[in-house]
């Protein structure tokens, strides 16, 4: 597993990052820690969660982080780690209405410490943005939290640049903690208009691409596979089905120019001895900016799949290649 400074930090973190939805209610704690442990095992030391992570299947709040905190405390190995966790999310029922203020912050903060047996978060992220909340409010709330000792950075997840932009501007002219990292919705595929139904998600454009790369700012993408779509199951010329994410990977991903990038990613894998997905996340580490995905792996074989693509680097015309088929 390669490791990589994310730039602004002195965080030394492994190039693929365990992503935890669905860790706390969606599987069985066993299923979890033997998930957590063979990750540790493959070389890597990122985990990355939320405060909201689970609450959707209505089994109780904070599932994931409960459940994470606990390994911890059993493993004994928090110093060993780099802890990523969001807070700031809308509540569920009511997502039009932003909880970026000051004391909901510090509310989130504090209970995130408490679920996950920390006394500080490595990378502490906004789950969401609420484009109508002052930057100047969001910039000054997280930097007292950085002061207090509670968090040692701070990202954005799905923010559009314009906004990342403002903050940068607002902190750096105001002496306050930068954001270091963004985490949108990126991947090897192009995402088909209009299929992502959850609108306050923000997906990698070609200019946000542009930006980080003259920047020099992380991306910690999150949905960095596609839910699988370059893993094997699905092809040009083969039905979805409707076993687990199918129906909106068909949704999401079904066109030419991605079974186009699928074709090539396999042919791409069979020269270098390896696979689709391992491919696909090669693909996000080998850009020309720090890129560090976040994987979605719940069986002990897209653990190992996806771990070996730590040790995977692409040239610039295999990365075009990808793209274009040139």
């Amino acid at each position: 597993m390669r490791y990589g400074t994310i730039p602004g930090t002195d965080l030394n973190a492994a190039v693929i990052v365990m992503g935890t939805a669905g860790f706390g209610g969606g599987m069985t704690e066993a299923e979890a820690f033997r998930l957590f442990d063979l990750y540790v095992e493959q070389g890597g030391n990122f985990f990355d969660t939320a405060l909201v992570y689970d609450d959707w299947l209505n089994q109780g709040r904070s599932l994931t982080e409960i459940r994470l905190g606990k390994w911890l405390k059993e493993r004994g190995n928090r110093g060993r780690l780099v802890l990523a966790t969001k807070g700031g999310h809308p509540e569920l029922s009511s997502m039009h209405i932003g909880r970026l203020g000051r004391d909901d912050l510090i509310a989130d903060v504090d209970r995130s410490l408490s679920q996950l047996g920390t006394d500080v978060i490595d990378l502490y992220w906004l789950h969401r943005d609420d484009p109508a909340a002052p930057i100047a409010g969001i910039m000054e709330a997280l930097d007292g939290l950085v002061k207090a000792g509670k968090i040692r950075s701070i990202g954005c997840s799905n923010w559009t640049v314009a906004r990342i932009e403002e903050a940068r501007a607002y902190a750096e002219g105001n002496g306050l903690t930068p954001f270091v990292a963004s985490q949108p919705l990126w991947n090897m595929a192009v995402v088909n208009p209009g299929s992502i139904r959850d609108t306050t998600l923000v997906i990698m454009s070609d200019a946000d691409k542009a930006y980080f790369e003259r920047t020099g700012m992380a991306v910690i993408p999150f949905s960095s596979q596609a839910n699988g779509f370059f893993g094997g199951r699905y092809a040009r010329d083969r039905e979805a089905g409707r076993q687990g994410s199918a129906e909106a990977v068909e949704r999401q991903y079904f066109s030419d120019a991605n079974f186009g990038r699928l074709e090539r990613a396999q042919r791409l894998a069979a020269e270098l001895g390896t696979t689709g997905s391992a491919i696909a996340l090669a693909y996000l580490t080998s850009q020309p900016f720090p890129v560090f995905p976040i994987i979605g792996a719940t069986r002990p074989e897209y653990v190992r799949d996806s771990c070996a693509a730590g040790e995977l680097t692409l040239t610039p015309a295999q990365v075009r290649y990808l793209e274009t088929g040139e």
